[in-house]
């Protein structure tokens, strides 16, 4: 079974190089049948959440570190401490308890650095963009929240695209760059990140990050090449840090007042169609011009879009609800207690069977919370009529008044069995 990695090659080799089918068999040693089914598909996402780290053992000493630290930039660069150095003084002076390789990542991390010269950079139309995520509140449904907004420019026009979403999970990442990318009318040839665990499962200094598997099938199918920005680097993307500081001083003052993220992100749209009509300091065109030149050259998108989920295997329970995230959702009563497979979009849930859809729901951010089809349990209500007054799922089915009024006027002319078997 080919992994992504070697599917990516086969695409790359087939679309990009233009490579014969003939030839990519013969260099990796594939047949032929393997080599067309990974060009008709790019393959399925997978996904791992990755728990972020705590320092127990070393909170306690972050802020004589940093004491240290800081009281070096005032001493001879050779005369200053070293992540040795302040574990030998945080075991004799302070019996501290953990390792020296705690020590060394904190400092790696957090020593002050002197403030850089930089280069001015020029890009090629088409080759380049950059990506991350930024933050800002808005007023959503009468609540003040925060939003996360992926944010992607294209480095020669300077053409932005942003997009809110309730969070930073691996869908929302790649639906937002694939709403860039159909925005854009195509792919940059490269894209420039972060280390962001959205995409990376593992990164080592001096070594190229291992890319997520559901990531390396997104580049697959929109055969564009990621480059990842060295640790605490910003400025190797810059533009696109730019790109988050003026979207939210600009696009979110005042606090927009929405009823959904739809509504917002119809509203960001017109605002990065708007930055088409602005001409940037230096810059002979206005970034709508620049982008007609720099559209041609994009790599044109493929037929069709890519599943930006999390798939996962679910079993429900004698509920007919299957869970994802503390929170628990219909099936039809018939699946019960059968393996189904949910993919977890932004805005809902899909279940199937393996072959064919057989629930969707829209996908909750509360928690602990049943998300019902009254649908889904007809069979077994019609089974025990008698159970529908008490039912969760009528009880939250949102009706209107005449359904009722006509279940009233059953039971009024008949029996109660055969009047709630009429109207189911």
């Amino acid at each position: 079974m080919l992994t992504v990695d070697q599917r990516e090659r086969i695409r790359r080799s087939y679309y990009v190089d233009g490579w014969s089918i003939r030839r990519i068999a013969r260099e990796g040693h594939w047949d032929r049948r393997t080599i067309r089914k990974a060009l008709r598909d790019a393959g399925p996402p997978r996904y791992t959440l990755r728990e972020l780290r705590t320092r127990p053992v070393l909170a306690p000493y972050v802020a004589q570190i940093d004491a240290w630290l800081g009281a070096d930039l005032a001493s001879p660069p050779k005369q200053r401490h070293t992540a040795r150095r302040i574990f030998e003084r945080l075991v004799a002076e302070y019996g501290f308890k953990g390792g020296e390789s705690t020590i060394r990542q904190y400092v790696r991390e957090h020593r002050p650095t002197p403030r850089p010269a930089f280069i001015p950079l020029a890009y090629e139309p088409g080759e380049d963009a950059q990506c991350d995520f930024g933050e800002g509140w808005i007023v959503l449904g009468g609540r003040q929240v925060l939003a996360q907004i992926l944010c992607l420019r294209l480095c020669y026009s300077k053409m932005p695209f942003v997009m809110a979403f309730p969070h930073q999970k691996q869908e929302a990442f790649l639906e937002g760059m694939q709403r860039a990318f159909q925005f854009f009318g195509g792919v940059p040839a490269r894209v420039w990140y972060d280390r962001l665990t959205q995409a990376v499962k593992r990164s080592m200094v001096g070594q190229r990050p291992q890319e997520r598997e559901a990531f390396v099938a997104f580049r697959s199918h929109y055969l564009f090449e990621a480059v990842f920005c060295n640790a605490g680097e910003a400025h190797e993307k810059g533009l696109i840090e730019n790109l988050v500081g003026y979207m939210r001083r600009h696009f979110l003052v005042p606090l927009p007042a929405v009823d959904s993220f739809d509504e917002l992100n119809t509203q960001l749209t017109v605002r990065c169609l708007a930055e088409a009509e602005r001409r940037l300091r230096g810059e002979q065109e206005t970034i709508g011009e620049m982008w007609e030149k720099e559209r041609v050259l994009l790599r044109p998108l493929p037929p069709r879009s890519f599943p930006c989920c999390r798939m996962l295997p679910v079993k429900p329970n004698r509920l007919s609800l299957v869970t994802f995230e503390t929170n628990r959702y219909s099936v039809p009563v018939e699946h019960t207690l059968h393996t189904l497979f949910l993919r977890a979009y932004v805005d809902k849930v899909e279940i199937s069977d393996g072959i064919a859809l057989i629930a969707m729901h829209q996908r909750s951010y509360a928690r602990e919370q049943d998300v019902l089809d009254l649908w889904h349990y007809l069979p077994l209500l019609k089974e025990r009529p008698g159970a529908l007054d008490h039912a969760k799922p009528f009880k939250e089915w949102s009706r209107p008044e005449a359904f009722d009024r006509y279940l009233e006027a059953l039971r009024r002319r008949l029996p109660p069995r055969t009047a709630t078997l009429r109207f189911l």
